[in-house]
């Protein structure tokens, strides 16, 4: 395997950190019959101590050599989260195995893709909401040894975790990782084409997962709670990183049903979630009460404050100290609706490539919602000629695996991160993210238009459950939005509704950047179907060839249409 030029050019010249193994040796020295990991299974906490998690990591070490698995041999991860995906990311590590998380909503192509492209010789199998996909590729490839964690959605495997494990001593390894040593190859999420690998090396990880600690201050005692998927960079770095370089106790939900109760059982202090999901937050608050009510209440000296502790009980985050919010575009007013009920959420701004540390809105700062924050401690940031946004820190990525030619195109001379999005910085420093280059687009009268400012003009002004601008080749932009599902749901005045919402929104737009039209979506968007990525990304490419030819033949005197 070859690595990019660039690592050369980045100045890593600072004190030694910390690894991940080491961090976890010190915990079971010192606190060994601590709760570290909390697994609720039928509604009560499993609890494993730092001890029993080093220990059952290294018996794993013992069972992985035992099937003749050498340091350097790539492992694959495929589940949602659970205790036994901190073990065994951490047996990886003590092994000197390279890790390969695998979103556990992946499709068979995207799986197998992961799979052969990292030539994994084994793969961990956990809980999956279906597992038919894994199953169609365990069977093309009955060479990879599958080891199936203890959960009843796990496919039939080669091996049970407990049988793998048996009675195998714990392994006596003890390694010492080198800040460039590789640890883990994590595949972007593909929105635009299959996903590539992304090289991330030991000391890049420690480092950021440190800075992170430090920055919000994480200290013995917190709570975490981890359902984000780990195949994803900011579960990984700020949860399970995090977790093991401060000594956090985490918890993981028992299923999706579950999960706002599952919240409330293990009351986390450091919670973050996506703009989906506290958009999913918002409208179950609205469910039980209506924004006027909620309104009305809020304007109550006595009443206001209680009506603030109850909502933040009902999600279980009452004491949660720092909530946070990333992954994808999210909007002010969303932002400013959480603020209002007492509930203030840190945007975070970051990439795979970065570690998912470069920018975070904390200490939370009212007049910066709008913002993805500045730059964290040891983060270099700043604005090329062409807007987009440069990233420079100990906390980059090493290149992709087998693509040279995308690595290389990744960082400038000076060692500058490419991020691909674009940008501009305030008087302060925090920094406003326009959009994607690639997001830009040219309507069929050559004009450009960027569509993520104008998404989320059209979420403070409006009230959709998802939503979309799209347009290349087409006379003009249309808006493709998901409504939200509300009870007793009337089609006529949802569409009276969103035409007061474009017509004010055009107003304020150049000519060729004015919404031609609004399409009104049958069904939401989904991992599913195909439209979201697995971190609930819009996929952007995809919605602008379907509904291509209904964009470009769009009727001038019909400014909504519902999708048949």
């Amino acid at each position: 395997m070859t690595l990019p030029l660039h690592m050369d050019r980045t100045d890593t010249s600072a004190t030694a950190q910390p690894m991940p193994t080491d961090m976890m040796l010190k915990w079971a020295d010192e606190r060994a019959n601590d709760v570290y990991l909390r697994q609720i299974i039928d509604r009560q906490f499993v609890d494993f101590t730092y001890a029993e998690v080093t220990q059952q990591a290294l018996k794993l070490v013992s069972a992985l050599q035992a099937q003749g698995l050498q340091p350097g041999d790539r492992i694959a991860i495929i589940s949602k989260n659970c205790a036994e995906w901190f073990i065994t990311d951490l047996a990886l590590m003590f092994g000197s195995f390279i890790s390969v998380p695998i979103f556990p909503t992946a499709g068979a192509d995207t799986i197998e893709h992961c799979l052969t492209h990292s030539e994994s010789k084994a793969i961990f199998v956990g809980k999956l909401d279906d597992a038919a996909a894994i199953s169609s590729v365990l069977a093309k490839y009955p060479d990879v040894t599958s080891i199936a964690y203890p959960y009843p959605s796990a496919p039939k495997c080669h091996f049970t975790l407990a049988d793998f494990i048996g009675d195998h001593s714990p392994s006596t390894a003890r390694p010492v990782h080198q800040d460039d040593d590789l640890m883990s190859i994590v595949y972007t999420s593909g929105t635009s084409g299959l996903p590539k690998g992304a090289l991330l090396n030991y000391g890049a990880f420690s480092w950021s997962a440190q800075r992170l600690v430090e920055h919000i201050g994480m200290q013995k005692g917190e709570r975490l709670f981890s359902y984000l998927p780990l195949a994803h960079i900011t579960e990984r770095v700020y949860i399970f990183g995090s977790s093991v370089m401060a000594g956090i106790q985490v918890a993981f939900p028992e299923s999706l049903d579950t999960f706002i109760d599952d919240v409330k059982m293990h009351r986390p202090t450091l919670f973050i979630s996506v703009p989906r999901l506290w958009t999913v937050f918002q409208q179950r608050i609205f469910d039980k009460l209506p924004q006027g009510k909620l309104n009305l209440l809020l304007k109550i000296p006595f009443i206001s404050g209680i009506i603030k502790r109850k909502l933040a009980d009902g999600l279980g985050l009452d004491q949660a100290r720092v909530l946070g919010c990333g992954s994808a575009p999210v909007s002010p007013a969303l932002l400013r609706w959480y603020e209002s009920i007492g509930l203030n959420i840190t945007e975070a701004w970051g990439m795979t490539e970065s570690f998912a540390y470069s920018t975070l809105n904390h200490p939370f700062r009212s007049d910066k919602i709008g913002t993805v924050g500045n730059a964290g401690p040891g983060i270099d940031v700043k604005i090329a000629e062409d807007d987009e946004i440069l990233v420079r820190s100990q906390g980059l990525f090493a290149g992709y695996y087998k693509n040279e030619d995308a690595s290389q195109a990744m960082f400038d001379a000076d060692g500058w991160l490419r991020t691909g999005d674009i940008g501009f910085m305030d008087n302060d420093g925090y920094l406003t993210i326009q959009g994607r280059k690639n997001d830009t687009f040219k309507t069929a009268k050559g004009k450009f238009v960027s569509p993520v400012p104008i998404e989320k003009r059209i979420f403070e002004l409006g009230n959709f459950e998802m939503l979309c601008v799209v347009g290349s080749g087409m006379p003009g932009p249309i808006l493709l939005a998901v409504p939200h599902a509300y009870p007793n749901f009337d089609p006529e005045r949802y569409a009276r509704s969103a035409e007061r919402v474009i017509n004010t929104l055009n107003e304020e737009l150049e000519s060729h950047a004015k919404i031609k039209g609004v399409l009104m979506i049958k069904d939401p968007w989904s991992i599913e179907n195909g439209i979201l990525t697995p971190t609930l990304k819009i996929k952007r490419h995809v919605l602008e060839q379907k509904y291509h030819e209904i964009g470009a033949q769009w009727p001038k005197d019909q400014l909504v249409q519902w999708e048949k």
